[in-house]
């Protein structure tokens, strides 16, 4: 029997479990399991690894996606490129290699939604996902600023510097933060909401409410708005095709 799974924290509410249960059974796949991986500190890891048998490969969520970095013996290029994973493969020799199939995941599901006049973009948060999310951005040539809580390195707006003309200058707003997950629903980023308008997309990586505080008020606004659901089922499609299991 095959296992794969979802190294997290607090990952109880999480997509993954629930998705590959139905597409294995859907697709009467019954050799393979997937599992939460539910650890409160990443030096669980390796303990983890060496001790659940027939472990094939696992999806990897907040807050873990960099922090797992040091623990994987390869990156494929792309992982590397972005500098955080969301997937792993064991291979037959019990090599761990990272991959990134949020970037996948996330370009796939915007494209569609895309027009000429959405050239810059404003990535909310600083994690794992986010920098997926900058890499897609580059690959479809549109500019982005990261927008963080405190000024530091690789920050380039704090939220007490999110100017009105800031917002009207970027037409694409991407959520990376937990901010909104359930079942701290009421939760948003703190943004100036009333300068958006319909020529705005608002995406929020998060799925679980459907429609988060934050794609409410871009909703209000009349601005496209788009969840995490597909970003996530591409990115499980991405990631099973990666363990090659069928």
């Amino acid at each position: 029997m095959h296992k794969l799974g979802l190294l997290g924290k607090n990952i109880s509410y999480s997509f993954s479990k629930a998705y590959f249960k139905k597409k294995f059974e859907d697709e009467q796949i019954d050799d393979v399991s997937y599992e939460n991986f539910d650890i409160d500190d990443i030096n669980a890891f390796p303990a983890l690894i060496k001790n659940t048998i027939g472990l094939k490969g696992m999806n990897i969520t907040i807050p873990y996606k960099e922090a797992v970095l040091p623990f994987l013996d390869k990156l494929n290029k792309k992982a590397e490129e972005i500098g955080a994973v969301n997937t792993i493969k064991i291979t037959k020799e019990n090599k761990l290699i990272g991959y990134n199939t949020d970037c996948y995941g996330f370009k796939k599901s915007l494209k569609p939604f895309l027009k000429p006049h959405h050239k810059s973009a404003l990535i909310l948060g600083t994690g794992g996902a986010s920098k997926a999310v900058a890499y897609s951005l580059k690959k479809l040539n549109i500019k982005h600023l990261y927008v963080s809580r405190h000024a530091r390195k690789g920050v380039d707006l704090t939220y007490d510097t999110l100017t009105r003309d800031i917002i009207k200058q970027h037409l694409l707003i991407i959520n990376c933060t937990p901010l909104g997950t359930f079942p701290n629903i009421e939760d948003c980023p703190n943004i100036p909401y009333e300068a958006i308008t319909n020529d705005h997309i608002l995406y929020d990586l998060i799925y679980n409410p459907e429609e988060t505080t934050f794609l409410k008020q871009g909703k209000q606004q009349h601005a496209t708005t788009i969840n995490g659901l597909n970003m996530l089922k591409f990115q499980a499609e991405k990631a099973w095709s990666i363990w090659n299991l069928s």
